[in-house]
């Protein structure tokens, strides 16, 4: 069989490109199901994209990488493309957008623009024996009817990166890049929760708060979940992209309260209350009951100085420790790092030494903030390769 186009991975990035490509297409994906991280993705409702998505937003060793693509398909063109199809959505904080419904109403969308295409879509089944020929590639689809030789004159490589690897993440991307000598920079956990070997906060697991997380030089103000593990929330999977292991991050779990102020008013009035108890009206009681044991929050109010209030106020909005390391890609919402972006064609996301051979999506190193960046990522990293393909 020979087509205009394969693509290997039928996620986001791979069934967006698909559909836009033009001429034959087939599509390839180990999985049972085309979308699956969608499907799951934002509880189920899919963070589809963030109405304040810029290149600000992601992380890369180039900076300036993934300005075109994402000027050349914007969040709005993504809005655009999700309304003609009927999907009604909602925006939540920070600007993210979900589906009023459901993520499958996403995945849906983009069956159907490949239908419309006549894309060929293979479930269980896998690219084996990839090579680069003269005029293109070939390759043996192997599926559960048998294997059946393959050509093509483009190859789109759109099969994610490492992050959970339940949902059948390999890592296959970066085998590929390597075989065809495109550099691949060191990959790592990211949007993943912070363990503690200790358990430290597993007695006051279930217990968020907002927060001002800071780890390295990048600070994120959302909430912050205490889990028997660790540390998780939107702030904290924020900063794990920041992180570096062996470091510290320092929690500011005042971030908008002026906790000072109201303890020395209540001074005034309730003089006579424990102190641990008037804390509890500021703080959640079972944070209060964790931070006795680890600072001396003895006696009443009236026994607290300015100063002592003071220190309290400065420690709980410094509040520094070391994570032990992070949940790792069971867990993660994204690989940081990939498919080194000085082999790619920032306009075209095309190998500079491979011609026709693109690497999109997940799979590159560019990895956005939580909060829908990803996925416009996906997508315009797929137009981006798609319009390539499909130019007169």
């Amino acid at each position: 069989m020979h087509y205009t186009t394969v693509i290997l991975g039928a996620g986001a990035a791979g069934m967006m490109c698909a559909a836009h490509a033009g001429g034959s297409v087939l599509v390839v994906d180990h999985a049972k199901a085309p979308g699956e991280k969608i499907r799951i993705s934002g509880g189920g409702r899919c963070n589809f994209t963030n109405m304040h998505c810029t290149p600000d937003a992601f992380i890369c060793a180039n900076p300036h990488f993934a300005k075109s693509a994402l000027a050349r398909y914007t969040q709005w063109d993504f809005i655009e493309l999700v309304d003609a199809h009927g999907i009604t959505w909602h925006e939540k904080t920070l600007g993210q957008l979900f589906c009023d419904i459901s993520a499958k109403q996403i995945v849906a969308m983009l069956h159907a623009l490949m239908q419309k295409s006549g894309v060929d879509l293979h479930l269980n089944s896998s690219l084996e024996g990839i090579e680069k020929t003269d005029i293109g590639f070939k390759m043996t689809l192997i599926g559960p009817d048998g294997s059946t030789p393959v050509t093509a004159d483009h190859l789109v490589i759109a099969s994610g990166g490492k992050s959970i690897p339940k949902m059948g993440a390999t890592g296959r991307a970066y085998d590929i890049a390597n075989q065809f000598g495109i550099p691949v920079t060191p990959t790592r956990a990211g949007l993943v929760p912070f363990t503690f070997t200790d358990a430290r906060f597993a007695p006051i697991s279930g217990t968020a708060v907002p927060a001002r997380v800071t780890a390295g030089d990048t600070t994120f103000d959302e909430a912050l979940l205490f889990t028997h593990r660790g540390l998780s929330g939107p702030a904290i999977l924020q900063a794990s992209s920041y992180w570096d292991e062996g470091t510290e991050i320092t929690l500011n779990i005042l971030p908008a309260n002026d906790l000072l102020g109201k303890l020395r008013e209540q001074r005034q009035i309730y003089g006579r209350r424990n102190f641990t108890t008037e804390l509890a009206q500021h703080l959640p009681g079972r944070l209060v009951d964790h931070l006795a044991n680890q600072f001396d929050l003895t006696g009443n109010l009236a026994d607290w100085s300015d100063a002592r209030l003071q220190t309290l106020c400065d420690t709980l909005s410094n509040w520094t420790m070391t994570p032990t390391g992070t949940e790792g890609y069971r867990t993660a919402e994204v690989t940081l790092g990939g498919i080194d972006t000085n082999a790619l064609s920032s306009k075209t996301m095309e190998t500079k030494t491979i011609p026709r051979l693109y690497f999109i999506g997940e799979s590159v190193d560019v990895t956005g903030w939580l909060g829908g960046y990803n996925f416009q990522w996906a997508w315009s990293s797929a137009m981006a390769a798609a319009r390539d393909i499909a130019k007169p």
